[in-house]
């Protein structure tokens, strides 16, 4: 008999069938659910990417609202300084600059002379006209006796009442004769009076023109004033107001001025009348104020800020930043946004503008959400983000 242990053991058996398929769905399972898992996370991706691109898309703005006016908010506006009295000085005869008297920033008095003219054809036309007269004269008295002794003879019956009559009708023609030569001289001797200009008030001499033997014709379109003479002491102011703050101005209100070269010093003014109507081209109401210049520190012609204080009724005012306007071809717009981020793009009136910050008449409300400093390219229907906010509003 043989021996056990000499005898080999059977072969291991082999993983059954069932097996194999059980790891072939484990396996296959896996495999999906890993692409699945990586088809996911593609996707989750790219909607995030849509989603910051969507936001990105969106522009953020901040907002600011319409400020009402305080009470007693101050109405500042240009306006423009003249002289009370204002006068230029013109010949009134030919004539050559002989002297000049006065120069620019001299003071002068009502009567004053400022300069001489020489007018030699005005000299010698009252010469001739002067022997006219005396010829006249003599004319008429000649006439005057005639007719007397006319009269004598008439009473005695020497001569006719018709040859009498003749005569004292010659008499009255050589009397107009008269008459009509002096008037003539009495002329000539005005313009000969006009050879000298004098100032026709007190004030300053703020232009000159006449130089020595300048030729001087009188009464021509297109002659230069020789002077002229401001009466600066007190000086009116003209604003121009725009209508929607004209109902805040009237006559008796004070204001106050300043001008650049004293950025220290304030003028006092008071409006003194206004003109009651709105000018077609600017839209504005014209006014004026006069203000007190002991010292002249107000000049002519010098450019001024009126500042009104319009009290009470400036507080129904809006005003807004001046960042928040934008200028295009339709005229001033701002740009506001509703409660679901839409714009919509509002024409606006601009009552004045400060730089800093801008008075609305009309076109926007109290309420309204206005974007500060908005886009060149915002329209009306944008969707915005209001910045601070998580999410467009």
């Amino acid at each position: 008999m043989a021996d056990m242990s000499d005898t080999p053991p059977p072969p291991a058996a082999g993983p059954s069938p069932r097996t194999l398929k059980r790891v072939g769905i484990v396996a296959a399972i896996t495999a999906v659910a890993i692409a699945a898992t990586g088809i996911a996370s593609r996707i989750s991706a790219t909607g995030d990417l849509k989603q910051v691109s969507s936001n990105a898309a969106i522009p953020t703005v901040a907002i600011v609202r319409p400020a009402r006016g305080g009470e007693g908010a101050a109405l500042v506006l240009p306006g423009n300084v003249q002289a009370l009295n204002s006068a230029a000085i013109y010949a009134r005869t030919n004539g050559y600059v002989r002297r000049w008297l006065a120069d620019i920033g001299d003071h002068v008095h009502a009567g004053q002379p400022l300069a001489i003219l020489d007018a030699p054809e005005v000299d010698q036309q009252l010469a001739q006209a002067s022997a006219d007269y005396q010829t006249a004269l003599a004319n008429q008295k000649l006439a005057a006796t005639t007719a007397q002794r006319w009269n004598t003879m008439l009473a005695k019956d020497a001569v006719s009442r018709q040859e009498t009559d003749e005569k004292a009708g010659d008499l009255a023609a050589k009397s107009a004769l008269a008459n009509a030569a002096l008037a003539n001289v009495r002329r000539l001797r005005a313009l000969q009076g006009f050879t000298r200009l004098y100032a026709p008030f007190n004030g300053v001499v703020t232009s000159r023109a006449a130089q020595i033997g300048q030729l001087v014709v009188a009464g021509n379109a297109a002659s230069q004033a020789l002077f002229t003479v401001s009466d600066a002491s007190r000086v009116r102011v003209f604003v121009r107001v725009p209508q929607g703050a004209s109902a805040a101005v009237h006559p008796g209100m004070t204001a106050t001025l300043s001008l650049p070269e004293y950025p220290r010093r304030s003028f006092p003014a008071t409006m003194t009348r206004s003109a009651q109507a709105v000018d077609a081209q600017s839209g504005a109401v014209l006014v004026e104020l006069q203000a007190p210049n002991p010292d002249g520190a107000l000049k002519p012609g010098a450019f001024a800020q009126v500042s009104f204080s319009t009290g009470p009724g400036s507080g129904n005012t809006l005003s807004l930043p001046g960042s928040t306007i934008i200028y295009g071809n339709d005229g001033p717009t701002v740009a506001t946004v509703d409660a679901r981020g839409r714009v919509t793009v509002k024409p606006v009136t601009i009552a004045r503008d400060e730089g800093k910050t801008v008075t609305i008449a009309q076109g926007v409300a109290a309420s309204d959400r206005v974007v500060d400093t908005p886009p060149d390219a915002i329209r009306t229907g944008d969707h915005v983000r209001v910045q601070g906010a998580g999410h467009a509003v």
